[in-house]
């Protein structure tokens, strides 16, 4: 079988020896991935800034295919087509049943060795075994794509929470830190949800020129406060989302907030001392909130936001290449030459 490996920071490979997965489990499923997706969260571990990162994981945790195999206390049966959340929960404790997977005694993240739980291979692979597949998988809807529905396991499933915990009011205006695919999917799912408008910043030109392209009003980073501003009036604005993960990032989501407004952090953070200016804080009476996206918990609506037009994930794609270029996608993810690249691992339907 063939999957994508990591060996070390700017080190992987397309390897065509693993072993094909087996269930293992009456909850057990595999999966034969037709799409799978590069996520920028991949890139902590190809840049080197997660050292415990294992050398032999197999990468990737965006990804929708067809089940081949299943244990009997599985629903999706095999031919079925099915996407997969990012976040492996088991489903039957206490924080699954109030609907925060994350914080589930057995949550793990495909590909993403032991940083988050228990190792498992990542689906930027021909197949991937899927553990307490009865939560994790869920069935793609007829007239979505694969390349469609793996959108749902997670990059648009996250900047749809980011919307959610964002508390947008009616006619607010957002502003979004980071123009990358979270942050344009964050900014859609808020004039989905009521804003009227959205101001995005990224110092890259490409990247605001293809948030333009959405509608959104676009600024460079130091020019953000400014540009909100104009648009609010004067009011700053109702609800920042900052989709980067860096401490200026959040310093720049903080200054951009409006009286009693909302900062919503959904970049993924490392820092352990950010600068955050606690005065302005407090003296605005912001509410400051770290999101990690939960697609087990949302992907109803998520897949509705898709099924209707309402959002459509496909426009962050840039880059579309077979499993056999995924090195390559991942060198143009990391110049920021990319904004998603979707991998067809199989024929995409």
């Amino acid at each position: 079988m063939r999957g994508t490996v990591f060996h070390g920071p700017y080190d992987i490979t397309l390897r065509d020896d693993l072993p094909e997965p087996q269930v293992r489990d009456r909850r057990d499923a595999v999966v034969r991935v037709t799409a799978s997706a590069i996520c920028g969260t991949d890139l902590h571990p190809y840049r080197g800034e997660l050292p415990g990162f294992s050398p032999g994981t197999v990468l990737g945790h965006e990804f929708a295919g067809i089940v081949v195999d299943a244990g009997d206390e599985v629903p999706c049966r095999p031919g079925q087509r099915v996407v997969a959340s990012d976040l492996v929960a088991c489903g039957r404790c206490r924080m699954c049943r109030l609907g925060r997977h994350y914080q589930c005694p057995e949550v793990t993240l495909f590909g993403y060795s032991t940083v988050v739980g228990r190792p498992i291979d990542g689906g930027q692979a021909e197949y991937v075994r899927i553990p307490y597949a009865d939560v994790v998988l869920a069935p793609c809807p007829d007239g979505l794509t694969d390349e469609q529905a793996l959108f749902t396991g997670d990059v648009l499933a996250t900047g749809y929470c980011a919307a959610v915990r964002a508390e947008i009011p009616l006619g607010g205006t957002v502003a979004v830190v980071g123009g990358g695919a979270v942050g344009m999917l964050a900014g859609m799912c808020a004039l989905a949800r009521g804003a009227a408008s959205v101001v995005l910043a990224d110092p890259s030109e490409a990247r605001r020129a293809a948030a333009a392209a959405q509608g959104f009003t676009v600024a460079a980073p130091a020019e953000l406060a400014e540009v909100v501003a104009e648009v609010s009036p004067g009011r700053g604005a109702d609800s920042v989302i900052e989709a980067v993960g860096t401490d200026a990032a959040l310093t720049l989501a903080v200054e951009t907030a409006a009286a009693q407004g909302t900062v919503v952090a959904v970049g993924a953070h490392h820092s352990t001392a950010a600068p955050l200016d606690t005065g302005r804080a407090f003296a605005r009476e912001l509410t400051l909130r770290f999101v990690v996206g939960d697609p087990i918990a949302c992907r109803d609506e998520v897949m509705a936001l898709v099924r209707t037009g309402r959002v459509d994930p496909t426009a962050v794609v840039s880059h579309r290449l077979p499993l056999a270029d995924v090195v390559h996608g991942y060198e143009l993810f990391h110049r920021r030459e990319a904004t998603k690249v979707v991998l067809a691992c199989g024929d995409i339907c």
